[in-house]
């Protein structure tokens, strides 16, 4: 019965400890999550402008560059991608860049940027998510 009992303790500490590590592991680099969150982030940001209907430019530009920056890191983030990703990446910088110095100063251009940008992160995302 003890043995049967410092086996069972045995595996249960064992599967713990294969999950902690694990989990670690997976964690080790959190560039790229953090790069596509901080994305998301802005974008919810121009979408609740546009809902609000507070489309002025100098907001939108603010979250229109800090995203065409943050699309910079992209490539860097992940280093093991294919070429056709880098390309998808560049494609992605490239709107945005436009899209800030264009600096849509009503709603529908806004709504036109966004529509652009959707775009080109939804090719990327369908290929490689």
């Amino acid at each position: 019965m003890r043995a049967a009992l410092m086996i069972v303790l045995g595996l249960v500490i064992g599967i713990v400890g294969t999950v902690f590590a694990m989990r670690a592991l997976a964690e080790r680099n959190p560039l790229p999550h953090a790069v596509m969150v901080t994305m998301g982030y802005h974008r919810h940001q121009l979408q609740q402008i546009v809902k609000g209907q507070h489309c002025d430019a100098s907001a939108s530009v603010n979250q229109l560059q800090h995203m065409e920056m943050i699309s910079t890191d992209i490539p860097g983030a992940f280093p093991d991608a294919p070429a056709q990703f880098s390309d998808f990446a560049k494609q992605l910088h490239t709107t945005l860049q436009t899209a800030s110095q264009s600096s849509p100063a009503d709603c529908p251009a806004l709504v036109a940027t966004l529509k652009q940008v959707d775009h080109d992160c939804s090719q990327c995302h369908q290929q490689y998510r």
